[in-house]
């Protein structure tokens, strides 16, 4: 009955070992980004102020965004009549709260942040019943093309992590 214990013994030492072969996963090779989108609160309402790096523009949003990376579907660089914006194309869950949130804040302005950190609003001028957001951000245009890069591989591993 001695043995007992040191194949008990034996036992945890294998249980250990076995966990520590177990590889964490394999970090990113690329900064994924991190997209949010925040509506702006109603005059009276309590906010969080977001000021956009370059045009010095404070808006106050609500503290929950009403759509995050998990909503993403595509992304794309979008040429304008004024310009290179950024095109966001939503699932269509996604786009369906979109659309039913903008029916109800017309003339309200979306913001959008990027790992945290503000980069463009876009006023609600009308409901949106496609599921895509244009927004220009504060980067230069030559950043777009990269941007979305990481955007849509950011997404692509959500979509596969999901998966799993």
């Amino acid at each position: 009955m001695a043995c007992v214990p040191f194949f008990q013994a034996l036992f945890a030492l294998s249980l250990l070992a076995l966990s520590a072969c177990h590889s964490s996963p394999k970090p990113p090779a690329y900064d994924p980004v991190v997209v949010r989108f925040f509506l702006e609160t109603r005059p009276g309402e309590a906010g969080v102020a977001l000021h956009l790096p370059v045009s010095g523009v404070s808006v106050t949003v609500a503290a929950k965004p009403i759509l995050v990376e998990y909503d993403i579907l595509n992304a794309e660089v979008a040429r304008v009549e004024h310009g290179q914006c950024l095109l966001l194309q939503f699932t269509p869950a996604a786009a369906r709260d979109l659309y039913r949130l903008s029916v109800a804040s017309v003339g309200r302005r979306l913001v959008l942040t990027l790992n945290d950190e503000p980069v463009g609003a876009r006023r609600v001028e009308q409901a949106m019943p496609d599921g895509t957001v244009l927004v220009f951000v504060e980067r230069p245009d030559a950043d777009l093309p990269a941007l979305v890069g990481r955007i849509k591989r950011t997404a692509a591993d959500i979509v596969a992590a999901a998966k799993k």
